[in-house]
């Protein structure tokens, strides 16, 4: 249209080009119908509308659950990149490195992944640069902290194992808490599994001889074989540190909420589609983490929990 020899688009086409549909994809580590992996989207979903961004209603989001197989994060990382969407929740490292090897334009905000800098996903904390940022996990110094926990409340553990998956944990460096641990008068040796037989054999062994104690990384396939793990650690008579303590089994957590950072990665989210570049949006970290006892699994493995101790924690199973 022309007025006064000027050519002016109509506003009506200008305000469909903003009120667009918005397309948002999201690569979960665990199974859809884990209860992990459902309080992820719930939170995520509900941390979006309170921005304005409704499923169905200018928002699309196509969720892809890798249930820990590392085959299944490249399949779905390349299906999620060639949808073309706005951007990308990576929930986890392992969806993180499959979605960088497929797209190096398409922003992704990532959650619980440990170390950015240290793994090459970020140019540091402050200015991530490229297309990706996002809020991270634990550091390799947290190892020292699950020591020294673990230490208190069961002062015979000589020994301790880590158990983790190395196609899933990508855990950063242990170097320096290894050799802190000589200073707890701590053995650690890493425990590397890929499947059941291989828990198993991993925790039977720790327990052959006494002093024995376990720790559980926080990755994708301990998360899925997380029943595994404790029915093993509680028929051996182990003490178990790790990220999550169920009501059932284990004896203690140190943890952040990783819930939580799922609803706090939608505000990253939200200040892409509305223009914002990732490399412009600094990485954060947890800010608070929670220390759960559960004395039922204390008291079966007859160790008496330190006053101080239980002052502490932020919860305690009785």
């Amino acid at each position: 249209m022309l007025l006064g020899g000027v050519a002016v688009w109509p506003l009506a086409g200008h305000a469909q080009q903003l009120e667009r549909i918005r397309r948002v994809g999201v690569l979960i580590a665990f199974p859809e119908h884990h209860p992990m992996a459902q309080a992820y989207v719930t939170a995520f979903v509900q941390a979006l509308e309170r921005f304005g961004w409704v499923e169905g209603k200018n928002m699309r989001i196509d969720y892809r659950f890798a249930a820990g197989d590392p085959t299944l994060f490249k399949t779905y990382a390349a299906e999620l990149v060639g949808l073309a969407p706005d951007a990308i929740l990576a929930s986890t490292a392992p969806a993180l490195v499959a979605l960088r090897r497929q797209t190096h334009t398409i922003p992704v905000v990532f959650v619980i992944v440990p170390d950015p800098v240290g793994l090459g996903f970020v140019q540091s904390l402050a200015q991530p640069g490229g297309n990706i940022t996002g809020f991270s996990s634990y550091d390799a110094a947290i190892v020292g902290k699950w020591l020294q926990l673990l230490r208190e409340v069961a002062p015979g553990v000589t020994r301790v194992a880590v158990i983790f998956n190395p196609d899933t944990a990508f855990a950063p460096s242990f170097d320096r808490e290894l050799e802190a641990a000589r200073s707890f008068g701590v053995t650690v040796t890493l425990a590397a599994v890929h499947d059941d037989a291989a828990i198993e054999e991993a925790i039977a062994a720790q327990a052959r001889e006494p002093g024995g104690g376990l720790i559980i990384l926080p990755d994708s396939f301990n998360v899925t074989h997380r029943d595994v793990i404790l029915a093993a650690a509680a028929r051996h008579s182990l003490p178990l540190i790790s990220w999550e303590v169920p009501r059932t089994a284990g004896l203690m957590s140190y943890w952040y909420d990783s819930v939580d950072l799922h609803a706090r990665a939608a505000s990253y989210i939200d200040r892409i589609l509305r223009g914002a570049s990732p490399a412009d949006l600094p990485v954060q970290q947890p800010t608070k983490y929670s220390l759960v006892i559960n004395l039922k699994t204390a008291k079966a493995l007859g160790i008496d929990i330190p006053a101080n101790l239980l002052a502490l924690a932020d919860e305690v199973i009785e």
